[in-house]
């Protein structure tokens, strides 16, 4: 049988040898067994089924989620073959001509293996052609679909078994390149295969670079620079929105990009093509929503950049893994701001119960991913797992930048007890809530702040917290009980440390700081300009200019524009207006004093100006701004506004603010004495009046609960464009 099988494989495939568990699965599909498959993409799923389905009689079934997989490996198949029956596919886009032609290839004999969508299996017509087949066995393929946890859940997968059965039994082959071990358990309890043997590859990819980054306004101009940088390479962005997806491909193109955009709202013909062209190399990079890229069988992809942090971290593994297939490089980089979190967690309202607590949980496991100071790739093998022992991978931006080890035997042991007095009965955020000692309404109602350890924490921070529960579970002292929502339970490890404490050294998780980045058009943080010196001169400059003015500092220039300034030595009006948050305006307003200072320092300190890369926007958004301006000179209120088009009161707030922060003033007044009471109006700019920044988390903090966030940062739009602008 050895001979045969590789034979076949050569015969077949043009592969002198297997790789990894290929060989015994296909031995085990061959002996008509059942069988699970648990590898990353790019191991080479596919050969497990396409191969026995080629050396066994009757037609082999693969049940595969999407058109765009189906045809691209039918047109594989095809490749490898004299035969083009050899394979088909039966789903919405077939009329019933060519429905016909494939049905006759298949009961002539001539095709091996069959593609359907599972909703097209649910269709009498479908069930009652099947039951005239010789069917050699199933294929599932993307099983994780058919588990709730997983990261592209799909209901119609869980009727796979039912219709199997109605068919026709036969052995069953389940396949998917992520599956926790809670999703393992669904898919082979879903599909009745508990009794089947399991092949599970190593889930590392050693040629993937990972690396999170903060997300800033200017993640546009970040990921452009990276592309040009990348220049000719394959890429590919994905976006959580269509909008994004169409609005961010534009942008690409209006800077010189070859890019396309992929989504399920467009047409079909559209998708494909476009699919089609990102294959054969007419485009560089795709821009997508998850729908992108499930089977793509594209092997020089070198990077995937994630606009938007994921809703699971299966489904950001299983993206990430589209990258370098081939075994050569492969960038994997994500943008991460937590209020992106915030507005995944708002989707989830409004659904089941359970489906949002396990998609609170899904979110809770990608935010600590984000923010862990700790190899990214040992915590991705843990999630699925699997246990990485090497202290330092050397391809992820938290081994490249490690930092310093600190040691918390003394605050684990702390937390283990904590958990152990509590029955084992509370999630990470209840832990560390009552470990600060924090009064939250659920802890109150348990009258847990009266226990003797309430409090216990406050001298350490709740990152540090969040990084001993984390790293505990890495460590294999603590482990989540997945079928209660991540309940933290103490493990046989655990229980020994409490007896007998050892050294547990720790990472402090990174820190993203939302102060700017996330709150204001611009991208924040403490100095981060590449010139210090002249950074330290344009402050002084603001403060005389405040003082002259009777203005805050913050309403001549925020502080990322001075550091930006201070990055790329703009020394014209012109090259002013290339700056985030600085629009024709302000340049005018305020600009020639700084541009004469930073003129003067280049030339003393014989200066070499790094070319300005100017991210050219795109008419639409361009638009949107105008409309909005011009909308607010009519006096349409705002929230009307927002609902014309179709944004969040947030996003409108966020459009509005670039606006004002460029140097164009508005008038809100008439929406702000209508919504607002007066003496909220009078009090806050008094604030604003007096602070030195204009951060809303320090203004939420320091005005206290009377006022809420929208009322704040309406007067805040109201105070910048009147004394900025």
């Amino acid at each position: 049988m050895k001979q045969d099988i590789t034979e076949a494989l050569k015969f077949h495939f043009g592969f002198d040898k297997f790789k990894g568990n290929q060989k015994a699965i296909v031995e085990n599909v061959l002996a008509g067994k059942d069988t699970l498959v648990l590898m990353p993409t790019g191991g080479g799923k596919s050969l497990c089924y396409q191969l026995p389905s080629l050396m066994m009689e009757g037609t082999a079934l693969v049940i595969s989620p999407l058109i765009a997989l189906m045809k691209n490996q039918v047109d594989s198949m095809r490749n490898f073959s004299e035969e083009d029956g050899v394979a088909h596919f039966i789903n919405s886009s077939l009329n019933r001509a060519a429905i016909d032609a494939v049905k006759q290839d298949i009961l002539s004999g001539r095709t091996k293996l069959l593609y359907v969508a599972p909703e097209s299996l649910t269709k009498e017509e479908n069930i009652g052609f099947l039951r005239q087949v010789i069917i050699s066995f199933y294929a599932v393929d993307e099983a994780h679909c058919i588990s709730e946890w997983g990261h592209d859940f799909r209901p119609e997968y869980r009727r796979i078994r039912p219709l199997i059965n109605e068919i026709g039994k036969q052995p069953v082959i389940a396949l998917t390149a992520t599956a926790t071990p809670k999703v393992q358990h669904d898919i082979q309890k879903n599909l009745g295969m508990m009794d089947a043997t399991v092949f599970k590859s190593s889930f590392n990819r050693p040629n993937l670079y990972y690396e999170v980054r903060s997300k800033g306004n200017d993640v546009d101009r970040e990921i452009i620079k990276y592309i040009k940088n990348h220049d000719g390479k394959s890429g590919i962005i994905y976006c959580l929105s269509r909008k994004k997806v169409e609005e961010f491909t534009g942008i690409l193109c209006a800077n010189g990009i070859k890019a396309l955009p992929y989504h399920a709202g467009m047409d079909s013909q559209m998708r494909s093509n476009n699919q089609d062209a990102f294959l054969m190399e007419e485009t560089d990079v795709i821009v997508a929503t998850i729908a992108f890229g499930m089977g793509i069988d594209k092997p020089d992809v070198r990077y995937v950049i994630h606009y938007d942090i994921p809703k699971s971290l299966e489904g950001y593994y299983q993206e990430t893994g589209r990258a370098g297939r081939d075994g050569g490089e492969g960038k994997c980089i994500a943008f991460y701001a937590n209020k992106d979190l915030q507005k995944l967690e708002k989707f989830l309202q409004g659904k089941p119960v359970v489906e949002q607590e396990i998609g609170k949980q899904l979110l809770l496991e990608t935010a600590a991913y984000a923010e862990t100071a700790v190899c990214r790739r040992k915590v991705l093998l843990h999630y699925f797992g699997e246990e990485y022992t090497e202290d330092n991978c050397g391809s992820c931006d938290n081994c490249l930048n490690p930092k310093i080890l600190i040691e918390a035997k003394d605050l684990l042991l702390t937390v283990l007890e904590s958990i152990e007095a509590l029955k084992e009965k509370y999630k990470t955020d209840y832990m560390v809530n009552l470990l600060m000692g924090f009064e939250t309404s659920e802890i109150i109602s348990y009258k847990h702040n009266e226990l003797e350890f309430f409090g216990i924490g406050q001298e350490e921070d709740e990152r540090t917290w969040n990084a001993v529960i984390r790293q505990a579970q890495i460590a294999g002292y603590l482990a989540k009980d997945i079928e209660n929502y991540g309940l933290l339970k103490i493990t046989a490890n655990g229980k020994m440390f409490i007896k007998k404490p050892v050294s547990f050294k720790i990472v402090k998780d990174n820190e993203f700081d939302e102060d700017e980045s996330s709150e204001t058009p611009l991208r924040g943080g403490g100095s981060c300009a590449a010139d210090p010196a002249l950074y330290a001169i344009m402050k002084d400059l603001r403060k005389k200019l405040s003082k002259q003015l009777e203005v805050p500092p913050f309403v001549i220039f925020q502080d990322p524009s001075l550091e930006a300034m201070a990055t790329t030595y703009p020394v014209t009006l012109e090259d002013l207006q290339n700056i985030p948050g600085v629009g024709a305006g302000k340049a005018k307003r305020y600009g020639s004093e700084f541009i004469a200072i930073i003129r003067k320092y280049v030339e003393e300190n014989e200066i070499e100006r790094p070319e300005d890369m100017r991210v050219r926007t795109v008419a639409n958004k361009s638009k949107l701004k105008v409309w909005i301006v011009q909308s607010i000179d009519r006096k349409i209120a705002l929230d009307d506004i927002a609902i014309s088009k179709g944004l969040e009161f947030d996003e409108l707030l966020d459009e509005i603010e670039a606006i004002v922060y460029s140097g164009t003033r508005i008038n809100i007044d008439y929406f702000i004495n209508e919504a607002m009471d007066e003496d909220h109006i009078l009090d806050i700019y008094a604030y604003f009046k007096e602070s030195e920044t204009d951060r809303l988390e320090k203004a939420i903090k320091e005005l206290g609960s009377d006022y809420t966030e929208e009322e704040i940062r309406l007067i805040r739009i109201k105070f910048l464009s009147e004394l900025a602008n």
